[in-house]
């Protein structure tokens, strides 16, 4: 089953998505629309965010890419809930800057509370996952063990969704193709199973140092073939089995256009 929050006929609603596309309100409502319907408004697909972890330098093409070592234990850095927006809208590219570019996730989002969870049973604190577009703005970054606000915590610099996929219906988090596109040409193309460290590791290590709770996020990192992104350009990223997510990048004129 497939979970997600959208704006349809001006209500907020958490509506579920059985195989066929039904889709089903939390009040049981069966809504008349299509998945792709223009009448959509999605939003990210987590009601109450936690703490959003984001792992860097998770797979070592990326981390060759960028001519950098691989970390020797998981490079976490902290996100904030400003940066999120839903699938099919808009992200901005900061004014003045040289280079920015997308980063296709992996996302494990917690379904319930642990501290010191063993590996081996690391799953089962996953409620299920989705794909963020974890953008970052290279220009400020000091080194890639700091990034800093300026690079990872602008506002809506963290596509998510469109949806969240039950665990149960994922077999093997590892061994997912990704994929991202920009204006339909791939750019990126890589698979989950090169992630330096998995899902189960990266729970047992963060709950270890904090407890993990409902709403929680674990962005997983990105493989190789990161991009400059312009205003303009349309983002999809995909992961096998979960979802492909939609951004469409505008400047930071029209992003917060007359308001500030």
């Amino acid at each position: 089953m497939r979970h997600a929050r959208i704006v349809f006929d001006g209500r907020e609603l958490d509506i579920d998505i059985d195989p066929n596309d039904r889709i089903t309100t939390s009040e049981g409502e069966v809504l008349d629309v299509a998945l792709d319907s223009d009448q959509i408004t999605w939003l990210p697909p987590v009601k109450a965010p936690g703490t959003i972890f984001a792992l860097g330098i998770n797979y070592a093409d990326h981390a060759s890419e960028l001519a950098f070592e691989p970390p020797k234990e998981p490079l976490v850095f902290i996100k904030h809930a400003n940066t999120l927006t839903g699938h099919k809208q808009v992200s901005y590219r900061p004014d003045g800057i040289e280079y920015q570019h997308y980063e296709c996730e992996l996302v494990a989002v917690i379904g319930k509370t642990g501290k010191n969870i063993k590996r081996e049973d690391a799953l089962d604190y996953v409620a299920g996952y989705t794909v963020c577009n974890d953008f970052a703005i290279r220009d400020y970054l000091e080194n890639y063990y700091r990034p800093n606000l300026r690079v990872k915590s602008r506002d809506s610099l963290l596509p998510m969704g469109p949806w969240i996929v039950d665990t149960a219906d994922i077999p093997d988090a590892n061994a997912l193709k990704l994929t991202t596109t920009v204006n339909g040409k791939v750019t990126q193309d890589g698979s989950t199973k090169d992630m330096i460290f998995d899902v189960p590791f990266v729970i047992e290590y963060l709950s270890k140092i904090m407890t993990l709770n409902p709403g929680d996020m674990i962005c997983t990192g990105t493989p190789h073939g990161i991009v400059d992104c312009q205003p303009g350009d349309t983002i999809v990223c995909s992961i096998e089995d979960v979802c492909s997510l939609e951004t469409r990048m505008v400047s930071e004129q029209e992003f917060y256009g007359d308001k500030y």
